[in-house]
């Protein structure tokens, strides 16, 4: 699964886009530097039911925002994104 195919996927359990989510945890505090990535997946599944996997693509975001390295992009394979920029502001708005 691709690092955006987990956001998504996040966005279709929760409801809310990765950009509302990363809004939460702005105002929780868990985009702070010495905040730890258990803390932020244990907010995930309590309050959401997020896996460590969908939760680690949030923590990605949350932490350092919606670049990834682009050894992530192209290629083949399951694991690969379209772009080393992830869309954070849902699936029904994706640029066309």
């Amino acid at each position: 699964m691709s690092f955006q195919a987990y956001l998504d996927a996040v966005e279709t359990k929760t409801g809310k886009t990765p950009r509302q989510l990363i809004e939460l945890a702005q105002a929780k505090g868990f985009d702070g530097a010495g905040t730890k990535a258990g803390d932020i997946l244990a907010w995930l599944k309590a309050d959401y039911d997020l896996g460590r996997g969908h939760g680690m693509a949030l923590v990605h975001v949350i932490k350092h925002g919606p670049q990834i390295d682009a050894k992530h992009v192209g290629g083949v394979g399951t694991h690969r994104d379209e772009s080393d920029m992830l869309w954070l502001d849902g699936t029904a708005t994706y640029p066309r």
